[in-house]
């Protein structure tokens, strides 16, 4: 458990003390580190590569022998590759995987612009590109999850099977959470802190014997990369999700897909939602995991790695 949230679907806002949130207070470095500093790494080689004129920083592992498709696994907002540290080990087994950070995210370039997901999009499809990855398997949880179904919907031929978890999108849009969104944005200083701890709030279980840790480790993380651009990050792609659908897509998205939800995630209509998306696929199922909520990989990477290995090895 490495203590990252996925953090893209459970968009919720409410009002708290300020006296709630001490790292608010902390001066963010100079500027973003390009490696973690005070909160955990990966053990796996860093790597960096430009893209777009963007640094972003992956991981690549590799087999001794591969006999499985390879597989590109993209995770929640405002998190990090470190986020299925855990999850990687249970997949890894013959098979390539690449995680990265993506833009804005992570340890990867953080620039003071407009956010989309379309951004997120060329950034994956041009580091595919960069490294040399062809065809591969696609997965991720919350903004991950709604990337793997953008991406499969726009390169159909690229990608061979998807286990998406938790997407964000699985819900008609929100255009007055979406308009707050955009609000907040424009405080997005002063707003951040609070927002983010409240969102933070529907991550884990509360029984979740380790949620304590990981809770002040993914907020030690924000702390470390804070920035306008992060900031800038996390409002407008959050807004986006809020605002966009993945139901007018989910017809079209025929690839084999295996779509994961914790049944204790129930924000913003997740779990409605991933049954209506499995019941719009022409090709997906649904496999629920009991006693978890939004963050799958971080509190049950093993049941989460051994379902998606069976489902990616199954021809």
């Amino acid at each position: 458990m490495r203590g990252v949230p996925s953090g893209g679907g459970a968009v919720v806002f409410g009002v708290a003390s300020t006296s709630q949130f001490p790292l608010r207070q902390v001066a963010p470095l100079a500027a973003p580190p390009w490696r973690p500093i005070g909160v955990s790494a990966t053990r796996h080689e860093q790597r960096d590569a430009t893209v777009g004129g963007l640094r972003l920083r992956y991981v690549d592992v590799r087999p001794r022998e591969e006999n499985a498709p390879p597989l590109v696994l993209l995770h929640g907002l405002a998190s990090r590759l470190e986020e299925y540290e855990d999850l990687v080990e249970w997949l890894r087994a013959g098979r390539r995987i690449v995680v990265m950070d993506l833009p804005g995210n992570g340890y990867s370039d953080k620039p003071a612009r407009r956010y989309t997901l379309g951004l997120l999009e060329d950034a994956v499809l041009g580091l595919l590109d960069r490294i040399g990855l062809g065809q591969a398997d696609l997965g991720g949880g919350s903004l991950g999850g709604n990337l793997t179904l953008r991406l499969a919907h726009r390169e159909p031929g690229r990608f061979r099977r998807l286990a998406p978890w938790a997407p964000g999108g699985a819900w008609q849009p929100k255009p007055a959470l979406a308009w707050l969104q955009g609000v907040l944005r424009t405080v997005a200083t002063a707003a951040f802190w609070p927002t983010v701890w409240v969102q933070s709030r529907f991550w884990y279980h509360p029984s979740w014997p380790p949620r304590a840790r990981a809770l002040a480790e993914a907020f030690a993380h924000y702390r470390e990369v804070h920035g306008p651009g992060f900031v800038s990050m996390y409002f407008d792609l959050a807004r986006e999700q809020l605002a966009t659908s993945l139901f007018p897509i989910a017809p079209a998205v025929r690839q084999p897909t295996l779509m994961l939800w914790g049944d204790q995630d129930h924000a913003l209509g997740m779990g409605h939602g991933v049954r209506r998306l499995v019941e719009l696929m022409p090709d997906a199922r649904l496999s629920v995991l009991p006693g978890v909520r939004h963050s799958v990989a971080n509190e049950a990477p093993a049941e989460l790695g051994r379902r998606i290995d069976t489902f990616l090895r199954d021809l």
